[in-house]
């Protein structure tokens, strides 16, 4: 005999998009809003800002480098391409392809890679930038500066934004939300100018500067024992 769970509608069960399927829909459509959602809360991210020239306070990093300069999840390329224009050899690289294409089309040079894989010139960038919260990609800030270690040249250093005084450094599971539509979860960090310091070192790199600029906080970060100057004042 048939029992009544047979007739039962199966639940939808499609998989949640990659969060860079919804971070290029909000690249392609701006207005639809792109939500980040996590135990803090949920904020709106500023894409329309990264489709745009630069932002108060990108300033501190695009001074600050002379090149070879890697600008790692450089997004639609604003900083990557304002490199270019000063005549700083600069290369973005970003998971998401759509962000690759739009950095190539503002004048940047971009490759759709991953921080965690091949990455061109290994062991001789100058620079290596992580704005925008990058410090967060793969929600384990040791490892991802780890990773930059490996990548910097001997005296090169790392340029990276954190979150203001006071506030903390955390690991957790966050989701996009776009047009009405929820990511598969993914892993993100956040890094306070307070923590960067133990985590720099667990990495293998000492803070050589922390300055401020519009509102944001950067942290100039060398091999241990190989002092440099700070970001930019």
């Amino acid at each position: 005999m048939t029992t009544q769970a047979a007739w039962v509608r199966p639940r939808d069960v499609r998989p949640r998009p990659h969060p860079s399927e919804l971070y290029e829909v909000a690249l392609r459509t701006p207005a639809v809003g792109l939500w980040a959602v996590h135990p803090a809360g949920r904020g709106l991210l500023p894409v329309d800002q990264w489709l745009g020239g630069l932002v108060p306070g990108d300033e501190a990093m695009v001074e600050a480098c002379a090149g070879p300069t890697l600008d790692v999840g450089c997004g639609p390329g604003r900083i990557a391409a304002a490199l270019v224009r000063r005549g700083v050899p600069a290369l973005g690289i970003d998971v998401a392809a759509g962000a690759v294409l739009l950095a190539r089309r503002a004048g940047a040079v971009a490759l759709h890679r991953d921080v965690f894989g091949p990455v061109p010139g290994a062991g001789d960038w100058r620079e290596i930038l992580l704005a925008d919260g990058n410090i967060g990609i793969g929600g384990d800030p040791v490892r991802l500066l780890s990773r930059v270690a490996t990548l910097l040249a001997r005296d090169g250093r790392a340029l990276v934004e954190l979150d203001a005084p006071g506030r903390p450094t955390r690991s957790y599971l966050a989701t996009l939300e776009a047009a009405g539509v929820t990511s598969a979860p993914f892993r993100w960090a956040a890094v306070g100018v307070d923590g960067i310091g133990p985590v720099a070192e667990a990495a293998g790199l000492a803070v050589t500067g922390v300055s401020e600029r519009a509102g944001r906080y950067f942290a100039g970060l060398g091999p241990a024992g190989r002092p440099r100057p700070g970001t930019a004042e």
